[in-house]
């Protein structure tokens, strides 16, 4: 049975916001922390590892600027006095037959960061602007079924 490789390029994010096209999502990352014991009756020289707790890296999601949409920097705005509005956040890798493949879904986000476009005179590069997010899970769901080439 031959490997179906999956395209990276056709995936869709619901935010909470209108749009949900991306030119690039990054940073699906989590880690187990290690931590490093010896217990101090222990002739042996070097330290035992345990698993800690996960990590999860900060994501970013980066689009096109476009007339009259503001929701990026509208989230990064609802912090006040040590607050700010939480939202659970889907990525979604689609087929060409836009069909859902896999489904990642990071839950209790919140911005952490806004970055608007670098203007450049003599370019003609689109202008696009960059959330990025922290949040405190991440979970993986395939949802293909049997794919045919």
């Amino acid at each position: 049975m031959a490997t179906i490789l999956i395209n990276r390029y056709h995936f869709l994010v619901d935010w909470g916001g209108i749009r949900t096209e991306f030119l690039e999502v990054s940073g699906l990352e989590m880690a187990i922390e290690v931590i490093a014991v010896r217990e101090g009756s222990s002739k042996v020289e070097s330290e035992n590892k345990i698993p800690g707790l996960l990590k999860f890296s900060d994501v970013s999601f980066t689009r096109a600027i476009q007339k009259g949409d503001n929701d990026f920097f509208n989230w990064i705005n609802t912090r006040s006095f040590g607050t700010v509005e939480r939202r659970d956040v889907r990525i979604t890798l689609l087929n060409e037959r836009h069909e859902p493949l896999i489904l990642w879904k990071l839950r209790n986000c919140f911005p952490v960061r806004y970055a608007g476009p670098t203007l450049i005179g003599n370019s003609s590069n689109i202008a696009t602007e960059t959330l990025v997010i922290t949040h405190e899970g991440l979970d993986i769901e395939s949802l293909a079924g049997n794919e045919k080439g």
